[in-house]
This record gives C-alpha cells, structure tokens and sequence, in this order.
C-alpha cells in the first residue's frame, strides 16, 4: 500500500469511524478556539513559574510567528490541496478554508507554543502542554480538514520552530551579558531579515508597478535604459536567475543590500566614535520609515541607498589612511601612559580617542588605491541613480572646508576617483549618444527645466512635510540639530558635508518644481550617525527629559514603519492608502489570463495597454509572463518606446487592458471591434480595483502620436 493511500485510510479512520455526537460537539470547539486548550498549562506555569512565565510566553510566542511563517511559505511550495476539497463523503464540521493543506498550521502553531514550555521545563506543565497541542492537532483531522500526515508535518515544523526560538534566545542573552555591540547587530540584523523574507512570501502586497517595470528590462538586459542606468536591471536579474521570476525573486536583494547598509554604517561610526553609536546608527536604517521600505521594496533607492554608504565608507577609510594626524579615530585599546587624549570638542566628549600616527610624507606622495575603489563605487551608484553625482559634490565642498583636507585637491587621488566613476559609469553615456540622449531629456523633464524659474509655495510645503513624514518630526529636527552641533570637529564636518548638501538643495529645487518624498534620502545616511553620536552615545547618562524625547524619537519612527508594514491597521479609505498601488495587479493578471486563452486560436494574440505600469504588471502576473506592449496614445515617453512595438502585429487580435473605462479613439480605429469586459477586483484586504479588459480584433495598424513629452 502507498504511503499515500495508508494517509487516505488514516483520515477516514478518525474522520468517520471515530464519530461520535460529543466529539462532533467538542472538536469544532477546539480548532476554532485553540488559544483556549492552551489555558490550562499557562495557568498552572504561572503559578509553579512565576519568575519565568513571562519569558516563556515571550519565546512560545516568537515560535510561533516563526511556525507560521514557515507553514504558510511550505504550503505554498507543496500546493496540496485539503481533502475536504477532494472528496466529498467524509465528515465536515468546519468550513474548508482557501489555503493548501501541508503542513497543518494549526498544529505546527499549537507545537511550537507547547514545545517551548517542553524544552524548557520537562515536567507537568510541559506534558500538558504536548497533550493540548496534540488534542488540537487531532482536531483539525476529525473536522475534516488535514490529513493525518499534515499534522505530523505540522508537529515537527513546530517542534522545529520552538528550538530555534529558544537558541536564538539563549542567543540574545549571551550577547546582552557580553554587551557585544557587533553581535549585537548580526542578531538583530538576522531577525529583521527573517521577518522581511516572511513578508515578501506571505504580504498581500503585490509588485509595485515600477518594481514591475524594472522587472521588465531585467529580461532585456542593455547598456543603460530611457529613464535610468542598468544596475536594478542587472541585480533583479541575478535575484530571479536564483529563485525565479516570482516576488522573492525580484525582491530578495532588497534584504541583502538593506542588511549590509546597516553593516558598512556600523563599522563608519564605530570607527569615527565607538560601538554603541555604531549601533545605534545602524539600526535606524533598519527602523526609519524612509529607509525601512527599500529593506522590502526592490526599486532603484534599495541599492542606491547601499552604494552610497559603501561609497561613504571607502571614503572614510581613505581619510584615516590619508589624514592619519588630524582624522582622529577611536583608540583600540586604552591610550598608553601618560599619553592624553584630545581635548574635549563638542559631539566628540574628548574620552578615549588617540590619533593613529603614520608618516605624513608617505600619505602624501605615495597613490593609494582606495581612490581606485572609491571612484568605482560611485560609479556604480551613478548606474543605479543618477543624483550619486550629490556624492562627489559633497566630497568636493568637504575636502575645501579646511587646510588639512584641502592638501589632497592638490594630489591625483580625488581626480583619477572621479575619472574612475565616469568610466564605470560611461556604458550608460555611450548608449545614451546612441539613443538619442533620452535620459537627458527625461531627467530634465522631471526636474521642471522647461518651466524656469519660479517659486511654488506648494511644492515646497509638500516636500518639507514629506520629510517630516518620512523620517518623522522629532528625529528629523534631532538629525539636523546634532548636525549642525558637530559641525565643526573633523569627523563632524565630514557627516555634515556628505548630508546637508542634499538635502538643501531638494529643499531649494522644491520652491521651483514637485520634489519627490525620496529624492533626499542619501543626506539622513550620514545624520543617522551624527544623531547617534550626539545624543544616542550617552543615552544612559542622560538627563530624564532627553531620554523621553530620544526615546520618544526612536519609538514614533518605529511605529510608523509598522503602520506602512501592515496599513489595514489604520483602517484608512482606499484613495488616502499608498499601498493602494500595490494590490489588485495579480488577480488582474489572472482575470488577463482568462481572456487570452479564451481569444487564442486561428489569430495569434498580443497583449497591450498605453500604461507602463499596466503593460509592465500584465507581463509579470499573466501565465507564463508574455511579451506585452505599450501603445503611445497620449502619455510621455517611456522605456516600451525603445522596444519593438507593434509594427509587425497586423491581422493579430488584442488584449487591451485599461485602468479606466472608455476606449481611445485610436485604439478603436485600429481594429476592426473591440469588447469592452469590466473587470471588478476586490483583494484579501476588502479594497476595489477597478479595470476594463476589451477584446479587440483583427488589428489594422495603428499611428502613434509623437513625443511630446518625457
């Protein structure tokens, strides 16, 4: 007998030979109010463990988040559907549920919480604890749901998850004891991580339409494209030649490259200050709202972002190698005797710091290679996004802000970096003279060249706020504050000039034209640090006034990091939701899908709308990701333009997708009929999505509109 037919003869066997009307009553009870069974066990252990209980709860409850997790990615992967939904004599007490059946969640859930308890304690309040896990495994089998061995599968996916909770406390502890500042990090960096991965495979949140674009041209690799240079092309291509063309696959790089932003931030204040501003630095790329999303989000912002601090850092290194007398770094080890410190600067406290001596006439004259290194990372942030250019601006004006730095303008170093960036960067040029110089066309285009001068007081009130909004009021003020305090020391003036550049100038550019939210965002990288330093450093020692607005601080961002996470919480209408951009595009895909195979026959079929972000979101969500197009009807141009269009596709019938309802005049004309097919979406979240879906046919050619814009 097959494994699978004994699991088939198992289900039957408790499903129906063990009915009964006392169990049909209690079983339902049990799986729809599992929390319950657990009352008793929880009960007696915080009586018998009073001092422990709430360490217990806390490990139990993290196991079974990681249970969860774990379940929900397994049953997408496995894709076994539930006997209630495969045969239709057995007993059914509960309704059948839309999710795939192996493992079970509720066992692996109810597993994970008592095998904590288990582990921990291997006494009554441990068994008790297996034995309502068990009861609720079980449960899941008599109401008619899982089969025997998604319970087993569930039991050990919990098991699994409740000795992994318990290392990584175990884990936690040590480094707290130790006060390990570095592993410190590695372990909230791995827990951040791990719940980002979670929610890129179990969020309701779909590709956002640019995501999808840049999707797009990974699967037309090229020199540069219309709007920006290669490297998010290049990178989603190698995240998707992993794992495939799915979310994870276009997102996961997005995980890696935020989890070493934080790293190369760490060790720049470490260096610059100590350990716990390190720290502290480096988690706020993890916790600020800007800076948290592009940790999930695979835009061009997520490896800018990186690029930029690992340009910051190469820098920094340099400095100290170059300025090894006046770039004072923390001491490694306790000052020697009778050997002071430097006196006490303001944001510096004047406490540990000794300069590293090296031989000045040496770091003068001799190349160093890190200039080499530095002119290729901010090349390759110049292929990611064009406003790096702020970098070697920033460099530039520091490097002039005083005698000592201003001695190497009179070196090679900071010309062959620059001459460097420019060849890395220079693939995008070439193509760009080959194309019309496109790029140039567009960036002036979104920066308002044509408009002139002029002053818009909304412009400006809306990007100051969104400022406010994006790293959150009492950060932000704290940020410029401390700032401007260590302004004047060396390492202060150097997170000054590579952060109050920036963001000046979009402040300034805001008063003439629509900044967007995110254009500022490589000036906080360095104020994270210059925050850290100034007042995070000494929290401790604080006064408590400072404590409560540091913390205060800390805390709002945190928050509201979590409300752009998970949005439902704040229950708002659908047109104030930003995440609105994100949902719908599957099912829309799916509805797609539908009508393309039922058109496909004698006529081949295409696939088009006059929206990139339609035509881009089609490709990636419609079966087997089809070649789609875009039609010029009264837009600006975009990257579909530089592709082949749809020139050659006479006498082909069309799937043309609209996010309103009426039809172009041009499109009408193009074919000989189209139908027009409303489309109605609601998601898991009970938002509406609206779209028209017109079947169109025999088309006849179709004149597109010159570009007017870009």
């Amino acid at each position: 007998m097959k494994l699978s037919e004994i699991d088939s003869a198992l289900f039957f066997l408790i499903n129906k030979n063990l009915q009964s009307s006392f169990l049909d009553v209690v079983m339902p009870f049990v799986t729809k109010h599992a929390e319950l069974v657990f009352l008793g066990p929880v009960l007696w252990a915080a009586i018998k463990e009073k001092k422990a209980i709430l360490q217990f709860l806390l490990i139990s409850l993290f196991a079974v988040a990681l249970a969860d997790g774990s379940g929900h990615i397994l049953k997408d992967i496995i894709q076994r559907q539930r006997p209630c939904n495969i045969f239709s004599d057995i007993n059914l007490l509960v309704g059948c549920g839309h999710s795939y059946s192996m493992p079970s969640g509720h066992a692996s859930n109810a597993f994970a919480f008592a095998m904590t308890f288990f582990i921990l304690r291997k006494n009554i309040i441990g068994y008790l604890s297996l034995a309502a896990a068990a009861i609720i495994a079980l449960s899941r089998v008599y109401v008619g749901v899982h089969y025997p061995s998604d319970i087993l599968a569930g039991a050990l996916l919990g098991a699994g998850a409740a000795y992994s909770a318990i290392q990584l406390y175990r884990w936690g502890s040590r480094i707290y004891e130790k006060r390990s500042y570095g592993e410190a990090l590695v372990f909230f960096l791995f827990l951040i991580s791990l719940f980002r991965v979670y929610f890129i495979l179990t969020s309701p949140f779909d590709l956002s339409p640019d995501e999808a674009h840049y999707w797009e041209w990974s699967r037309r690799l090229d020199w540069s494209y219309y709007s920006k240079g290669p490297m998010i092309a290049y990178l989603i291509y190698l995240g998707t030649s992993v794992f495939g063309n799915t979310v994870f696959g276009v997102r996961v790089l997005a995980v890696v490259l935020s989890a070493a932003s934080s790293c190369l931030i760490y060790l720049m204040a470490r260096d610059l200050y100590d350990e716990k501003t390190g720290l502290v630095s480096a988690l706020l790329v993890q916790t600020v709202p800007l800076y948290s999303v592009f940790g999930v989000l695979f835009t061009i912002d997520s490896p800018f972002i990186f690029f930029w601090v690992l340009s910051l850092y190469i820098f920094h290194k340099l400095l100290q190698r170059q300025l090894p007398k006046e770039f004072i770094i923390k001491a490694p080890s306790p000052l020697p005797t009778g050997q002071a410190g430097p006196p006490s600067r303001e944001g510096d406290k004047g406490e540990g710091y000794v300069c590293a001596f090296t031989n000045d006439h040496m770091s003068k004259t001799r190349f160093d290679y890190y200039w080499v290194l530095l002119g290729i990372s901010v090349g390759l942030g110049l292929l990611t996004k064009y406003t790096m250019a702020f970098f070697l601006f920033s460099g530039f004006l520091f490097l002039l802000s005083s005698k000592d730095t201003r001695d190497l303008l009179k070196t090679s170093g900071p010309y062959i970096a620059v001459f460097v960036s420019l060849a890395v960067f220079s693939p995008v040029i070439l193509w760009n003279a080959a194309n019309g110089w496109v790029t140039l066309k567009h960036t002036a285009g979104q920066a308002h060249v044509a408009e002139g001068l002029k002053i818009s007081a909304m412009d400006f009130i809306e990007f100051t706020g969104s400022q406010f909004g994006v790293i959150t009021p009492v950060l932000l003020v704290l940020i410029i504050t401390a700032l401007w305090k260590i302004r004047k020391t060396q390492k202060g003036a150097f997170l000054f000039w590579f952060s109050a550049p920036t963001v000046i100038f979009f402040v300034l550019k805001s008063l003439q034209g629509k900044v967007e939210a995110n254009w500022a965002l490589p000036g906080y990288a360095a104020g994270f640090i210059a925050f850290s330093a100034y007042y995070a450093r000494d929290l401790m020692t604080s006064g408590r006034s400072r404590k409560v607005l540091l913390i205060s601080a800390i805390l709002l961002s945190l928050l509201v990091t979590l409300f752009a996470h998970f949005p439902s919480m704040l229950h708002l209408p659908q047109k104030m939701d930003p995440t609105s951009r994100l949902i719908g595009w599957k099912e829309l895909g799916e509805e797609a899908s539908v009508v393309y195979r039922e058109m496909t026959g004698p006529a081949p079929v295409f696939i088009f709308a006059t929206r990139y972000q339609v035509s881009s979101e089609l490709a990636f969500y419609m079966d087997g990701h089809p070649v789609t197009y875009c039609a010029n009807i009264d837009r600006r141009m975009n990257q579909y333009d530089l592709w082949p269009g749809l020139e050659g596709l006479k006498g082909h019938n069309a799937v043309y997708v609209r996010m309103s309802s009426n039809l172009p005049k041009e499109v009408g004309v193009a074919f000989e009929r189209c139908e027009k097919q409303p489309v109605a979406i609601r998601t898991k979240q009970n938002k509406k999505v609206k779209f028209t879906i017109f079947k169109c046919y025999d088309f006849k050619g179709m004149k597109m509109r010159q570009t007017k814009s870009y």
